[in-house]
């Protein structure tokens, strides 16, 4: 079982704000916190490690968080924290934006910049599902992701409400999953993070030059992205799938320093990596895995395989399956 509980019952109501406060911070970042209930501190939380990514149901009384230069300066894992908020409400302050958010919304800060967080309390506790992921992780360009920091995103419908139905399901079943889940259950969290983050930057109107290029790039990216498998992907049929040259293409590319065929080939790539570690997937030879995302020469396939990641494809998969 992967799921890691943690009930601040366990202690006596005197020790219990202590025991939160170390709990929280080994499994998330160090912050300096406050309560109006820290003499009987009844929390619980549910950690689902997922590789590099985490997935944590926190039920909780009211609660404010400030992460500070100097908590940064002590511990910094560079990751973007979302919560999605089942019950409760409260609000997030970061990087010149300040928001309330509630249940229904999904809510973005990066520990790398201060930020506060107030849960409020309420008669009833309030129950948020955290997503820690790195930066890196998250397919959108850095400027849109900070855009995006402390701006309460609704998840009641289309995409969003399958994010959250997907959050709320995960958290409540994070003890029915093994080892062999983990890849899937890391892939779909990002993919369906990355559909609504770049949704909203997608259907704002009247956007300035620099936001459309944005938006533009954005779409682009999930494009290539749907669009792997297809071995006749390239960045000319990617610049006609948008109405534009492929000089464009480039240029929109190069203004975030990649480049769309070499980024092509990364995802491609990526996608690879994973199935190849994934045991559910042992019974399907390393040719059919390339072949399903877009490679159709296994030669080149190996020999790009192994200068990226240092090892041959075949190799890669023997390690996780030894592991």
């Amino acid at each position: 079982m992967l799921v890691q509980e943690f009930r601040t019952e366990v202690v006596p109501p005197a020790e219990r704000w202590d025991l939160w406060q170390d709990v929280a911070t080994r499994t998330h970042v160090p912050n300096l916190m406050r309560s109006e209930r820290s003499d009987d501190f009844d929390a619980t939380m549910r950690v689902l490690p997922l590789g590099d990514l985490q997935i944590a149901e926190l039920s909780l009384p009211h609660l404010d968080t400030a992460r500070t230069p100097r908590t940064i300066r002590r511990f910094d894992p560079e990751v973007i924290q979302l919560n999605c908020q089942l019950v409760g409400d409260g609000g997030l302050a970061q990087d010149g934006t300040e928001a309330v958010f509630r249940a229904g919304h999904l809510i973005m800060a990066d520990t790398s910049l201060p930020y506060d967080v107030r849960i409020n309390a309420t008669s009833e506790r309030s129950t948020t599902v955290v997503v820690s992921l790195p930066r890196a992780r998250l397919p959108l360009p850095p400027r849109t992701v900070r855009r995006l920091l402390a701006v309460p995103v609704p998840v009641d419908r289309g995409m969003g409400g399958t994010l959250y139905r997907w959050l709320a399901d995960v958290a409540r079943r994070a003890d029915e999953f093994t080892e062999a889940d983990v890849p899937t259950l890391a892939s779909v969290t990002t993919d369906l993070l990355a559909a609504v983050l770049g949704g909203c930057v997608d259907s704002e109107d009247a956007l300035p030059p620099e936001l459309r290029r944005r938006a533009l790039y954005t779409r682009i990216r999930d494009l290539i992205d749907r669009n792997l498998g297809d071995p006749s992907l390239s960045p000319a049929t990617v610049a006609a799938a948008h109405g534009i040259s492929v000089r464009h293409l480039h240029q929109l590319f190069a203004a975030e320093g990649e480049a769309p065929a070499a980024w092509i080939r990364h995802r491609r790539l990526e996608r690879c990596r994973r199935d190849l570690a994934d045991p559910r997937l042992r019974g399907r030879s390393v040719q059919s895995i390339a072949a399903r995302w877009g490679f159709t020469d296994p030669a080149t396939f190996s020999r790009v395989f192994r200068r990226v990641y240092g090892v041959t494809p075949t190799d890669h998969r023997h390690h996780h399956g030894n592991r």
